[in-house]
């Protein structure tokens, strides 16, 4: 801390001749994270609280603010940096979509406490069709109007995504996108956790393992159905293509594959969402198929569903939470440095295993003889 104070004692110095005072200007985020050595966005994130800064680097800042009688002023700031303050979330999902699909919500909620921690404002924009597309993207790629974009991918047209990327607006892509190249976006391991999904079926002895995957074209959907193919073909299985159905990340998608299923008469399924897992149950219930006794079940989010049904189902956990946190950092990381080069974050998942894959009745049976 003595490096510190005698920074702070030139610069107090600075400010006088001889006796006489002269007033010192208002300090600003660059002026503390000079003195301290960091960047300014460290700075702002010691300010706003956020968790992402170690303890050591928070004293000095905290010292350095103490020491200088630094107080903030945001309206100042935003002025000073010609930035709002706000930040857009965009969802290429109808409003009725959004609130059927556990996932969204709870990443939106994700990118909330972000964006609080930051002392952001959210703005969200929902674009189910072409025509919200046409009338949301001049308002959003506007300058001025958001300080950067967080964009929701993996569906089969990324047009939208090339729009606000050429609109120079800082923008985050939310999955991997169909054309990846110079976008910086955040995901998660999504092959290796379809792999693990269904090597884990493997392990447990099952001999014809299905698939439902999401919707074609879907980056999501084609990353879940390599690590399935991945893990099938490290085992030494042949692809019957009779097991594989598809699905668009709805209940009634995952029930309706379920039932294209039955006749191929498959042992164990990996779906590719809990959403699509919990229709596929129910149509193996109505088809008096017991779980997992007759076809056992493994999802992909880990959303309360998972946890709540009479038959818990096993499921890949992905931190949707802290996806949401971590991308609401990353966005701020690119608004104050930069977007180019592009870079990318992988965030990794978990396998939490329950009811409906058979292990622990697979377990108790061992145990029994």
């Amino acid at each position: 801390m003595r490096a510190l104070s005698l920074q702070l004692l030139s610069l107090s110095n600075y400010f006088l001749v001889g006796r006489i005072p002269f007033i010192m200007p208002e300090l600003t985020l660059e002026d503390i994270a000079k003195l301290v050595g960091v960047h300014r966005s460290t700075v702002s994130r010691v300010i706003n609280g956020s968790a992402n800064v170690s303890p050591e680097v928070r004293e000095r800042v905290q010292e350095a603010i103490r020491q200088t009688g630094y107080h903030p002023n945001a309206a100042a700031r935003s002025l000073a940096s010609q930035r709002s303050q706000m930040i857009g979330l965009v969802l290429p999902h109808s409003v009725s979509s959004f609130f059927t699909d556990p996932y969204f919500p709870q990443l939106t909620q994700g990118i909330a406490y972000g964006c609080n921690n930051n002392d952001l404002t959210l703005s969200l924009f929902l674009v189910g069709n072409k025509q919200d597309e046409e009338k949301i993207s001049p308002r959003i790629s506007r300058r001025g109007l958001l300080d950067g974009l967080l964009v929701q991918s993996g569906q089969p047209d990324d047009m939208l995504i090339q729009r606000l990327i050429k609109s120079n607006v800082p923008s985050l892509i939310l999955g991997r996108p169909n054309e990846p190249d110079g976008v910086s976006f955040i995901d998660v391991d999504n092959v290796n956790a379809a792999k693990t999904a269904t090597r884990h079926l493997l392990n447990l002895g099952y001999q014809r393992i299905a698939t439902i995957t999401g919707n074609k074209g879907s980056t999501v959907a084609a990353d879940r159905l390599t690590g399935y193919k991945n893990a099938l073909a490290d085992a030494g299985r042949s692809m019957d293509a009779a097991l594989i159905a598809e699905g668009n990340f709805t209940e009634i998608s995952g029930y309706n594959a379920m039932r294209s299923l039955i006749p191929a008469k498959p042992d164990a399924v990996f779906a590719a969402s809990d959403i699509m897992a919990s229709g596929a149950m129910r149509a193996a219930l109505e088809a008096n198929l017991r779980i997992p006794e007759d076809v056992a079940f493994v999802g992909f989010d880990d959303i309360p569903l998972a946890s709540l049904s009479k038959i818990q189902l096993t499921t890949i956990r992905q931190p949707i939470l802290k996806f949401g946190l971590k991308a609401v950092e990353f966005l701020i990381d690119l608004i104050e440095n930069g977007t180019t080069p592009a870079r990318n974050i992988i965030m990794a998942t978990e396998l939490v295993v329950r009811d409906s894959c058979g292990a622990k009745k697979i377990g108790e049976s061992q145990t029994a003889g």
